[in-house]
């Protein structure tokens, strides 16, 4: 006789059966890797990612002794400095760590073929400074090994240089001046508490500029007297101001420098020193000028202005403060900027959507362009590439009685659609989505018909400070409602599928993808989230000690009772139970900025309520993949989740 069970018994049992379905975990550790439930990659897709995964680029450190120049690009598994003697001439090799280098300055006493630059291990971001003599192929560290140090700048004389470092107390960035034949004995020069940073000397090497970071929307300028250890603030203010860059006029008597002070931009702005006066030389550009240099003569300085995600390239004569702009700058990104020591020449890198970022020379007497670096591109023919197309679609809100528009890049396969799309959120939030060359975008685009959507949200920079602030504090999700106000434009573009649409970021647009998913649960195939904040609290409360500060200025101080309880009512732990799409999950274990801790607490919480998580950890990396035998696993994995999950 068959007994049968009661029918609240077999619902128990089932729901116990797919509970215990859902929490197995496929655990799998190769060298540095650790992979939780994905599959084994077929050699078919690696065969077919290849080449978009081969691409290089170059980026320039600075101008070298002999004429050449020195640049950081890869060969292997990281970034390492290279020479290049001649345009067009072979990349030497000079570097040969595991861990990638950068910040490369060269020592200005020509006698002295020196560079320093900075280093770290395993991402956790606690940069050390070294030095590296050119004749010899010989390196030295000359920081302590233990603490966070970087932002160096060398005296005129090329005797001494400036830094900050944490290693007073662990968390105060503190400003030192060293010399280089005793940098062991470096003398602490400023330890006034806060995020401060060493910029440029003065002429006679008595005082150096210095800043102090508070948020995206406030930071100031002082000079600093070394000697006598004093502080004078340049143009003190009871407003709130946002400074950009600063160096001192060649004959001492002025700073330039960029602020938004009684402005939506940073303008680009010349401080007397003798009558504390502004005199603004850009106002009649409303963008931001994003970046700037000074020639070593002074006569010219160089800058570039953000103008809706491209760059534009500027010269100006600081003798009649009168600029131009630069003709036959290619359509993309500028950066990188350097003008040879005899003033003749200026450096530069230049990124397209269908060009790697290399390094080219201007010859200032006639602008022409000359190329010193050729990139590989994995033998891909980039001039098909898509170029991202610049849209604009309406959101919630309103500005002078019309619908918000918030700018986004859009890159397309060929044909008709409609597309699958991917929704990619850059983080910061104070980052800014601009067209880059970026090869893999292109693969989803070229080889697997997927439509790549590049968002500004609000709180992007590039688009003025009040655009910047309206996602601080308790206005956090309307960042989010952008996204979903995107997904209903989606529904509205014939060649877009709105039926398959995924979400991905890293950072804070890891944060926007969990929240987009705990938001628009069921308007999305699935997510990925990269070294994304699950919970504001817990962040807050882990991340290094350093950076603490500055990010409660953004995301709000999570010890005040009332931010606390908003903090974790929207953060995605509390809203897990809402995902119940596909999660893919990517960390760094060393990353200092958003730790490992909120990618395993989302994990957790996913797969206890049943969903499908995929996890990938890698024990040497931080915020972010910078080794590529890691990287090229982490876009394996990407391709084969979105083909699993949004393509079918």
């Amino acid at each position: 006789m068959k007994t049968k069970l009661p029918l609240y018994l077999l619902f128990s049992i089932l729901f116990l059966s797919l509970t215990q379905t859902f929490s197995q975990v496929e655990r799998k550790e190769v060298g540095n890797l650790v992979m939780e439930n994905i599959p084994e990659i077929p050699q078919q897709l690696k065969d077919r990612i290849f080449q978009y995964q081969n691409t290089r680029s170059a980026s320039f450190q600075d101008w070298l002794h002999d004429g050449g120049i020195l640049i950081s690009t890869r060969f292997g598994e990281t970034a390492q400095f290279h020479k290049v003697k001649m345009p067009g001439g072979s990349r030497e090799q000079i570097t040969f760590f595991t861990e990638p280098v950068s910040g490369a300055t060269l020592c200005p006493d020509k006698n002295k073929n020196v560079f320093l630059f900075t280093k770290d291990v395993g991402g956790g971001e606690f940069y050390q400074i070294f030095s590296f003599d050119v004749d010899n192929a010989s390196y030295k560290m000359l920081t302590d090994g233990k603490s966070s140090n970087g932002g160096v700048n060398w005296n005129n004389k090329g005797d001494k240089f400036s830094f900050f470092s944490t290693k007073r107390n662990g968390t105060d960035w503190d400003i030192y001046v060293a010399d280089l034949n005793n940098p062991e004995k470096a003398e602490m020069v400023l330890s006034e508490g806060g995020s401060w940073g060493a910029g440029d000397w003065a002429p006679d090497d008595k005082s150096i500029i210095v800043g102090k970071y508070v948020s995206a929307n406030e930071s100031y300028y002082y000079t600093l007297d070394i000697a006598a250890k004093k502080l004078e603030q340049i143009n003190p203010s009871s407003e709130k101001i946002a400074y950009g860059g600063a160096v001192f006029s060649k004959d001492g008597k002025g700073i330039f420098i960029t602020s938004d002070e009684n402005s939506e931009f940073q303008r680009l702005r010349y401080y007397d020193l003798k009558t504390k006066k502004f005199t603004v030389l850009t106002s009649d550009i409303n963008w931001d000028v994003e970046s700037f240099t000074l020639s070593k003569q002074g006569d010219k300085l160089a800058f570039t202005v953000n103008e809706d995600g491209m760059a534009k390239l500027y010269m100006l004569d600081t003798k009649t403060m009168k600029y131009s702009a630069v003709p036959n700058i290619p359509v993309g990104q500028v950066y990188g900027l350097s003008f040879h020591p005899d003033g003749k020449k200026l450096a530069m890198v230049l990124n397209t959507p269908q060009s790697s970022g290399d390094v080219s020379v201007m010859d200032l007497s006639n602008n022409s362009l000359e190329r010193w670096t050729y990139s590989e591109v994995g033998g891909l023919n980039t001039s098909k590439f898509s170029i991202p197309e610049l849209i604009h679609f309406p959101t919630f809100d309103q500005v002078d009685g019309k619908p918000r528009m918030i700018p986004a890049f859009i890159t397309k396969p060929k044909g008709n659609g409609p597309f699958p799309v991917v929704i990619d959120i850059h983080g910061g939030p104070e980052g800014q989505a601009q067209p880059y060359f970026n090869p893999i975008n292109q693969y989803y685009a070229n080889e697997m018909g997927i439509v790549v959507i590049e968002p500004n949200v609000r709180g992007s920079s590039g688009y003025g400070k009040s655009f910047l602030q309206l996602d601080n504090g308790f206005n956090r999700e309307e960042s989010v409602q952008d996204i979903g106000k995107l997904l209903d434009w989606i529904a509205t573009q014939p060649d877009l599928d709105p039926k398959r649409v995924a979400v991905t970021g890293g950072s804070y647009g890891g944060y926007m993808v969990l929240a987009s998913m705990t938001h628009f649960n069921d308007r999305l195939k699935c997510a990925v989230d990269i070294v994304g904040i699950s919970n504001f609290v817990t962040f807050l409360t882990n991340t290094q000690d350093y950076r603490r500060d500055l990010r409660r200025v953004e995301y709000g101080d999570e010890r005040d009772p009332k931010m606390n309880e908003f903090l974790q009512k929207i953060s995605p732990t509390t809203n897990a139970h809402k995902i119940t799409k596909p999660l893919f999950v990517v960390q760094g274990l060393n990353d200092p900025r958003v730790p490992y801790t909120e990618a395993e607490q989302i994990v957790d919480i996913v797969r206890k309520n049943g969903g499908e998580v995929w996890y990938l950890l890698a024990k040497d990396e931080g915020h972010g993949f910078r080794k590529k035998t890691n990287r090229d696993f982490y876009i394996w994995s990407e391709v084969l989740f979105l083909e699993k999950y949004l393509l079918k």
